[in-house]
């Protein structure tokens, strides 16, 4: 996807309570600046928060020293204190920025940079036809068409400004799980049903069980099956194979 030239960063955003605590860290400063960087990278890579080099190529600890020019040891805490804090996930050992989406306006900013080049290529087209004669009684219209990068920029300002109107147009999110706490949009369940065909089910009732007993909650549901999936693996492997109902050892 192509890049973008800015993201949004709130003005309170170090009155943050986990940004508060990061920075009392003894290596605080160069965390903090570590997660603008990727913020700026998620920017860059326009994925909805996920960061990789390619989509076959993830960015491993090294690759992340050499593009933010720090060591290697510095990045591992910085990415092992946000996945802690919440901050981001590592899914398909991938990063992806788990609030993103609730900043961000990057999808709808190209959705509306989509619509302007629709919108100019029927002006265009108008235009050759006029010229050739073809539509009757408009050989004298004049129609001017500006585009410019402030269309773009009011279109995105006047989202921000009527959120819960950009809220209400996001596919809903329906219960799921013995009590009712687990939310996921139809495409979020098909996608589930897809990638674990045997087991779906079990894999909602187990994060329905989870956050019940343990008062635990998450953003974003489906990131957070597919995280837990990514880690029974090794974890199965070093337990030897025993239950994992007690998700407490491994998260």
């Amino acid at each position: 996807m192509a890049d973008v030239k800015w993201i949004k960063i709130a003005v309170d955003m170090f009155d943050n309570r986990k940004i508060k605590q990061i920075g009392s860290m003894p290596e605080g400063d160069s965390l903090l600046l570590m997660w603008v960087q990727l913020l700026c990278l998620a920017g860059n890579v326009n994925d909805g928060g996920f960061i990789y080099l390619t989509k076959e190529i993830p960015y491993t600890d090294e690759m992340l020293a050499t593009q933010f020019n720090k060591p290697s040891s510095t990045v591992r805490l910085a990415l092992k204190t946000f996945e802690q804090f919440g901050m981001i996930e590592i899914i398909n050992n991938m990063i992806f920025l788990s609030s993103w989406e609730k900043y961000q306006s990057i999808d709808r900013l190209t959705e509306i940079r989509e619509q302007t080049r629709a919108r100019v290529a029927k002006h265009r087209e108008k235009q050759k036809l006029l010229a050739a004669g073809q539509l009757d009684g408009e050989s004298n219209v004049t129609c001017n068409v500006t585009v410019t990068q402030g269309n773009v920029l009011e279109k995105v300002i006047d989202i921000d400004k009527d959120k819960n109107k950009s809220i209400s147009k996001k596919s809903p999110r329906h219960k799921h799980g013995e009590y009712q706490n687990v939310l996921l949009t139809d495409d979020d369940l098909e996608k589930l049903k897809a990638e674990f065909p045997a087991d779906w089910d079990q894999r909602i009732q187990r994060l329905s069980e989870y956050m019940a007993s343990s008062g635990k909650s998450y953003k974003n549901h489906l990131a957070t099956i597919r995280n837990w999936a990514r880690r029974d693996k090794p974890a199965a492997k070093a337990a030897g194979g025993e239950d994992l109902t007690d998700l407490d050892k491994y998260f």
